[in-house]
């Protein structure tokens, strides 16, 4: 028991730091695309490490599955949504950072 708590402990905190690791290149990129860059790849493994820490922790393989499927969905959204924002910065015109 001690060692899936420590080991769920270092994928949680694993997690957060690459949540940390996106929102600085947020803050720091300098143009749109780079920064969904930052925020997809970052948020998606630090989300990724975040579960696989809490599925160490479920009760039972119902909620264990329903912490993939979330992830899963997450992956799937977040991979569409940073492809609608680039197509629309491209049409508008936001030229690619040099």
């Amino acid at each position: 028991m001690l060692v899936t708590e420590i080991l769920s402990s270092l994928l949680l905190i694993a997690g957060a730091i690459f949540f940390l690791a996106g929102t600085v290149g947020l803050l720091r990129f300098p143009d749109v695309y780079t920064r969904l860059h930052a925020l997809t790849k970052a948020d998606n493994v630090g989300l990724g490490l975040v579960v696989a820490g809490l599925v160490l922790q479920a009760e039972s393989w119902t909620v264990a599955g329903k912490l993939l499927l979330i992830w899963l969905l997450v992956l799937l959204a977040s991979a569409s949504i940073a492809h609608l924002v680039a197509k629309a910065a491209r049409k508008k015109g936001i030229e690619l950072w040099k």
